[in-house]
């Protein structure tokens, strides 16, 4: 059964480690949230590791900038594991082909920018649909548009049996007050018309493999049993923490806001009306993370 917890410090001495989603958990899309940047802050204090785990089709270089302009500071996270960087190092192995199509907005495209993740990178070059081995889907050219507009460059690219490689499994998120698609919304359309798609981030195993690489790398020896997921996605911060044996923590008043009827924190009935519908269920559930 779910806990409703009141904050990260009541529970934060069963762990040495966190991977802490950014969207919805740590931000907004616009600026971070002080609570959660006080409790991740306070969670390395008393000696834990935090992760930032993300989504983002982006390298986490490109992730730690943006958390400067949103003012979160350095001093609340260790380091950061990307959709993006797990997603570059596949495509820098060829693993969709050297000629890509590219699905994304201007902001996407360091995505092509070289890696240093694959010792010995293939040449990608981008191409026209007509020309390509496979498409790269960083999210829609529209975000507010429906996935379906692209429907007709789907149908072209599954007749010659072209891989999508889903640079950010999230479908939808939230940017202020406005919801917006994300990659996973066009790859779910591409794999249900008979495509293949590729996915690299939450809650594929990837992504949590090179998270736990980044706790090695940072000189620490901490086990499953001692990290803890934190995100407000069900289906990808949620679903990934069970797929891999691990502890997680709902923030509710993400996504599923309307569902758990979240103010400051869920409606306890709501909450447990929703999980029952929902394959996944999260260790702890908390409003907002603080």
């Amino acid at each position: 059964m779910t806990r409703i917890i009141e904050s990260l410090a009541e529970i934060s001495q069963s762990y040495d480690a966190v991977f802490c989603d950014l969207w919805g958990c740590l931000h907004n899309g616009i600026t971070a949230f002080p609570a959660a940047v006080a409790a991740l802050r306070a969670f390395r204090e008393q000696g834990g590791t935090v992760i930032l785990l993300t989504n983002a089709p982006r390298p986490h270089s490109s992730i730690a900038e943006q958390l400067v302009r949103f003012n979160a500071p350095d001093d609340c996270w260790d380091a950061i594991a990307t959709s993006g960087d797990s997603a570059r190092a596949a495509m820098f192995r060829g693993v969709i082909g050297q000629n890509v199509y590219f699905i994304g907005r201007p902001h996407d495209e360091v995505f092509f920018e070289p890696s240093e993740v694959v010792a010995e990178p293939v040449e990608i070059r981008r191409t026209p649909l007509d020309e390509a081995t496979g498409i790269l889907c960083c999210g829609p050219f529209d975000p507010h548009a429906d996935p379906a507009v692209m429907r007709p460059q789907f149908l072209s690219a599954i007749a010659r049996d072209l891989p999508l490689l889903c640079a950010n499994p999230d479908v939808i998120v939230d940017r202020g007050d406005s919801r917006e698609w994300c990659a996973g919304a066009l790859a779910a359309l591409y794999t249900e018309m008979g495509g293949t798609s590729l996915y690299f981030g939450k809650p594929h195993p990837p992504v949590y493999d090179l998270s736990r690489r980044l706790i090695v790398e940072l000189g620490r020896d901490i086990s499953d049993a001692r990290i803890l997921c934190i995100g407000d996605g069900i289906t990808t911060d949620i679903a990934g923490a069970m797929g891999e044996d691990l502890d997680s923590l709902l923030i509710t008043g993400g996504l599923a806001a309307d569902q758990t009827k979240t103010t400051e924190q869920p409606d306890p009935e709501a909450l447990a009306a929703w999980l029952e519908t929902q394959p996944f269920r999260p260790t702890f559930a908390i409003g907002k993370l603080r």
